[in-house]
């Protein structure tokens, strides 16, 4: 995927792999892999294949979504451009930079995805109306 067609502020996070006769090892650290400090990390599983998750863009909260095992697919809209990224290699993920419309889906079975966060959890920090988020990024 080429970077000029992603939303503004959206990018691909690679990370590194140690690799040896035990297995593989991939880490990542707040403010030198991610470029915030790392306030929150979740994880999603378990989601039929029929379902999404996300939904909502954050007004404040910088996010980067990683899959772990399996594979989906996330869509990312700044308004002005909106690009659908798959996700399979653990060793990558997606920055959603605040004021970024996401949504996960077309999730394969077994599919688990972490995400880290450079904020806490805050309800008021989501819009989950999509043309509300596109008027209010408009003006």
């Amino acid at each position: 995927m080429k970077a000029a067609i992603l939303p503004k502020g959206v990018r691909l996070i690679q990370l590194s792999e140690n690799v040896d006769e035990r297995g593989r090892l991939s880490f990542l650290e707040g403010s030198v892999h991610i470029p915030f400090d790392i306030r929150r990390v979740f994880w999603i599983s378990g989601v039929p294949q029929d379902k999404t998750r996300g939904g909502h863009a954050h007004w404040t909260c910088h996010e980067v979504v990683f899959p772990v095992t399996g594979s989906f697919e996330i869509e990312v809209d700044d308004g002005e451009r909106c690009s659908c990224i798959e996700l399979k290699d653990s060793r990558t993920g997606v920055l959603i930079p605040a004021g970024v419309w996401c949504e996960l889906r077309r999730f394969a079975p077994g599919t688990v995805c972490v995400v880290v966060a450079s904020e806490a959890y805050d309800a008021g920090g989501y819009v989950h109306d999509r043309e509300e988020f596109l008027e209010r990024i408009r003006k």
